[in-house]
């Protein structure tokens, strides 16, 4: 089992201590000594950034939007996180059952943290009725890497996360909702790749053929896995 907050508050992975993960009744902030660089596609604040924390705010299953770009940096002062260097996720998903999965690996650590639920789930690629922006569900993917990319490979380590995504939800029989499609994701997911581009080689490449890939792909497999087979329970 690694869903630490399910019997605790704070959790520093071992392999990488400058993280510092911990659960709040409606937050679960993700804080690093190093400010790192991301590529992310939260809505705050997307895209390329620079970070010193990462904040994963639990909404209500009846969340109705509104304007959550503003909502999500209200959420930040108030936790006293500058939103000019926060990542910030939204999700209804359980906080206490976020998965996080460390991989000592070639030339870089690595810490990917998950939070999930599919009550929305659905399958890229077919036509289907649309969804509010934020309905429940979500799964919402945090990856930290203690090693140097190139801008290129982050976004490659973006593509094999998702593929490893799909196929942990396939693996699991998940349907599109309405639908016996297996589905690939939710309509909400978002994802960030952080990285405090230390270290003496440079990765170029983050494909599954890649030393750094295949563990991007093995550690968001898992987490996916684990936070979804468990959403249900207590």
């Amino acid at each position: 089992m690694t869903q630490p907050f399910r019997t605790m508050a704070r959790y520093s992975p071992a392999i990488w201590p400058e993280l510092s993960l911990e659960l709040e009744e409606d937050l679960l902030r993700v804080t690093f000594t190093v400010r790192l660089h991301v590529l992310s596609s939260a809505i705050l604040p997307g895209g390329f950034s620079e970070a010193d924390s990462l904040l994963n705010w639990k909404v209500p299953l009846d969340y109705g939007g509104g304007d959550p770009l503003s909502q999500l940096k209200s959420r930040c002062q108030l936790a006293g996180e500058d939103p000019a260097r926060t990542i910030g996720f939204m999700t209804a998903a359980k906080l206490t059952h976020a998965s996080i999965q460390e991989r000592d690996g070639d030339q870089c650590k690595l810490v990917c943290c998950v939070t999930a639920g599919t009550r929305n789930a659905a399958r890229a690629g077919y036509g289907r009725e649309t969804y509010s922006a934020y309905d429940p569900g979500t799964i919402n993917i945090a990856i930290f890497i203690d090693g140097r990319l190139t801008e290129s490979a982050m976004a490659g380590a973006i593509i094999t996360a998702t593929e490893a995504k799909t196929a942990a939800l396939q693996e699991l029989g998940i349907k599109e909702w309405g639908t016996e499609h297996l589905a690939t994701g939710t309509t909400t997911d978002a994802i960030a790749v952080c990285v405090s581009q230390r270290g003496s080689e440079t990765h170029a490449y983050a494909g599954v053929a890649t030393t750094i890939g295949c563990a991007i792909g093995e550690a968001v497999y898992q987490a996916v896995w684990e936070a979804v087979a468990t959403q249900s329970e207590a």
